[in-house]
């Protein structure tokens, strides 16, 4: 079981990016991809999860409206569209994925791919 995380980078406030998780190893069909961010000297937070078997999101509040999480199950791949970025969402950036609900809880999650940063400049 393997993920791969992407698409991190430095980007002025009110850009945007795109991160990518790819997945391997497992049919993912029943499982929850997450998305957590963690900010240096800050516990790791939720940011957004996706079923792989229907289109059934959730967000956290912060980010609602400005971030949206998609999967190409084609590509064995989950996006987390970013934009209208704001310093405070500078972070490393980790996918995840579990066979739970939807959930917004770390621990519940078993797999985890390395992070990739983002940095928002103001």
């Amino acid at each position: 079981v393997q993920l791969q995380a992407s698409g991190g980078g430095l980007v002025q406030a009110g850009g945007s990016l795109r991160l990518s998780c790819a997945a391997s190893g497992w049919t993912f069909s029943s499982y929850v991809m997450g998305w957590f961010r963690q900010a240096p000297g800050k516990e790791r937070e939720f940011v957004a999860a996706i079923r792989w078997s229907f289109p059934s999101t959730y967000y956290v509040d912060s980010v609602k409206g400005r971030f949206t999480i998609s999967r190409d199950n084609a590509r064995s791949t989950v996006y987390l569209q970013m934009s209208s970025l704001k310093p405070e969402d500078t972070a490393a950036y980790y996918c995840a994925a579990g066979r739970i609900p939807l959930s917004n809880k770390d621990y519940e999650y078993d797999y985890w791919g390395q992070g990739t940063q983002v940095t928002v400049s103001s």
